[in-house]
């Protein structure tokens, strides 16, 4: 008897609770939320609600940046919007683990990083191949 009453308090409790607000629509955006997730204008509608939830969450720190951060945020926001969750959670999981390394360290992996990014550029601006005056349109 005592189970069954603990389960009905807990039921009462549960129903109780306010029912997870779903993520506002691009529409009911503050000015300021809709001008850091500017971005994300055309899709932002059609985001998950728990995705759009993070992403405000972010654009909370959007004020506070400096004009290069918020360009740098602007230029990546698109490109993290479409990633897989999977991947999202991957990238969240490396930045967790650099955030706790020692400073020397997670500067030395960002070097490498920058120095393999810079790498792969070069190597695909090489590999483009130079038109031939044969191939030129007349």
């Amino acid at each position: 008897m005592l189970n069954f009453t603990f389960g009905i308090a807990l039921l009462l409790c549960l129903i109780s609770l306010p029912a997870h607000a779903a993520a506002p629509s691009w529409r009911a955006l503050t000015p300021a939320q809709r001008e850091a997730l500017s971005p994300l204008v055309q899709q932002w509608d059609t985001l998950p609600d728990k995705q759009r939830d993070r992403l405000l969450e972010t654009a909370k720190r959007y004020p506070q940046m400096t004009p290069e951060q918020q360009q740098r945020y602007h230029e990546r926001l698109p490109i993290w919007s479409k990633l897989p969750p999977e991947k999202r959670e991957a990238a969240r999981k490396n930045y967790r683990a650099l955030k706790k390394m020692p400073p020397e360290k997670r500067e030395q992996i960002k070097r490498r990083v920058k120095k393999d990014k810079e790498k792969k550029a070069h190597q695909s601006a090489s590999a483009v191949p130079a038109t031939s005056p044969s191939n030129q349109p007349q």
